[in-house]
């Protein structure tokens, strides 16, 4: 994915004098280090796509949990559309019950070395941190689910449902691989994602909120591209395609979607509204007491960390046009990326943004971006308290803040087809610590053990 949490620090500064400090989980110093030897070993695999390190890193994986107990025959590893996927079978006691899924991702944004401080596929650790790519965005959770079921197998732990790890192979680019694993598993009874939620800590290091991930908005580009025939430019008329595109960008900026509200986003406003400082918290506490307030819905909407959480948004990223410093535009082209509240459909947009622009002239296309429309899941009763066990246990009283994600990940593919998917890492970390997808990527060796608690908590509470 994308960011690890949706919210900003500043806005919850206040819940770092609310919220209680637990004793760190009792410390398996071995388990501890075999998830960070994990973690190192994973960096190391350049699984850029394209690229044929995916497979590789997948058998890798496989002999780890095979050393750990699991029967080869239960993990598979499967090529798929230039890159792989694994699946390992834990299985349970009644198989009669749906299993649960866990879904992570193998592969990583590319990293060139000449812009980092570091070899970004070379692991360092270093000030408490492992750096490279990967560290965070995926590979973090993925270690540590992978090391906590091991533990679980040589514990002879025995779940009353199968469980089934599910790593896809191309999250960061066109997603074949999870659309393939969805459809395999499309009779599971509910999917948690390692690559969604989390936890979010001040700058000095204490525990704001725990964000638990239960919609993503649809990531879709779309093209808005306008033709003329051009010319010589010392012969300018009233027709020029740059023009054209820029009135019609400057409509499309002008508009805004209307105001959404969901069950989610609901629960998110009021779990924050009393936490909130200044006047962003005034406006958020008049938005709970009355979501059709207009001054609260246009405060909020001009706060970029809540105008995601109120409506679509559709934004002009790229342009692209002209042949020639002297010769009249023949082809103009800009990129608008949309964010897209779930339950409102992509086809939908795009036609709003042929409506907003009002140009005949202008051709508006959803590109191939890999993304699809999926629905919010619902706030299970069993996957909350599951949750909130796990991060009280933790830190307790710690807010449990349902979110919607702005990015998107592979629990798309499940949502779409009815299977409710939660985004539940335990990792913690502040957000100045965050730099997933950017440069001297880290993440901090402090989470590790806190996560592998967590893991083990869900697992046994929502695997019974």
């Amino acid at each position: 994915m994308k960011p690890r949490t949706l919210f900003a620090a500043g806005a919850f500064a206040a819940l770092a004098s609310t919220a209680a400090l637990a004793a760190p989980p009792a410390a398996n110093p071995a388990l501890h280090d075999k998830a960070l030897d994990l973690l190192k070993k994973s960096v190391a695999f350049r699984t850029v796509i394209p690229g044929d390190q995916v497979p590789k890193y997948a058998e890798y994986l496989k002999g780890v949990l095979v050393h750990d107990g699991f029967r080869p025959e239960d993990i598979v590893i499967t090529p798929v559309a230039g890159s792989a996927t694994l699946t390992a079978r834990y299985p349970g006691t009644d198989r009669t019950k749906k299993p649960l899924l866990i879904i992570d991702h193998m592969d990583v944004v590319e990293a060139k070395a000449a812009d980092w401080t570091r070899d970004p596929f070379t692991p360092v650790v270093e000030n408490g941190y492992v750096f490279g790519r990967g560290a965070v965005d995926d590979k973090f959770d993925l270690s540590i689910v992978v090391t906590v079921l091991g533990d679980l197998k040589r514990q002879g732990w025995k779940p009353g449902r199968d469980v089934i790890l599910a790593l896809s192979g191309d999250e960061e680019t066109l997603m074949q691989t999870a659309r393939k694993l969805a459809q395999d598993f499309k009779g599971v009874e509910l999917v948690l994602n390692g690559d969604g939620g989390g936890g979010l800590l001040s700058e000095d290091g204490k525990p704001l909120l725990y964000g638990l991930q239960g919609a993503e908005k649809t990531y879709a580009d779309f093209s808005i591209e306008v033709t003329n025939p051009g010319g010589h430019s010392s012969r300018p008329g009233k027709t020029n395609a740059i023009y054209q595109l820029s009135q019609d960008l400057g409509r499309l900026a002008a508009y805004e979607f209307p105001a959404m509200r969901s069950d989610l986003t609901d629960a998110f406003f009021k779990a924050t509204a009393d936490q909130i400082p200044g006047a962003a918290g005034e406006a958020v506490r008049r938005y709970v007491a009355n979501p059709n307030d207009p001054a609260a819905v246009e405060a909020l909407s001009a706060d970029p960390d809540y105008v995601g959480q109120l409506r679509t948004t559709c934004v002009a990223t790229m342009i692209e046009g002209g042949h020639a410093t002297n010769a009249l535009p023949q082809k103009v082209t800009a990129n608008v990326n949309c964010r897209i509240f779930p339950g409102t459909s992509s086809e939908s947009v795009r036609q709003t943004l042929v409506q907003v622009i009002a140009d005949p002239g202008a051709k508006v296309t959803r590109k191939n971006d890999g993304s699809i429309d999926a629905p919010a899941s619902p706030l299970r009763p069993d996957v909350v308290a599951a949750v909130t066990k796990a991060v009280h246990a933790r830190f307790p009283g710690l807010p449990i803040v349902p979110s919607m994600a702005a990015g998107a990940s592979d629990s798309m593919f499940f949502r779409a087809l009815g299977i409710p998917a939660y985004g539940v890492s335990g990792l913690f970390m502040k957000s100045s610590d965050d730099f997933s997808h950017g440069l001297n990527e880290r993440a901090p060796i402090a989470a590790i053990d806190g996560d592998l608690a967590h893991w083990e908590s869900l697992l046994k509470d929502l695997a019974k």
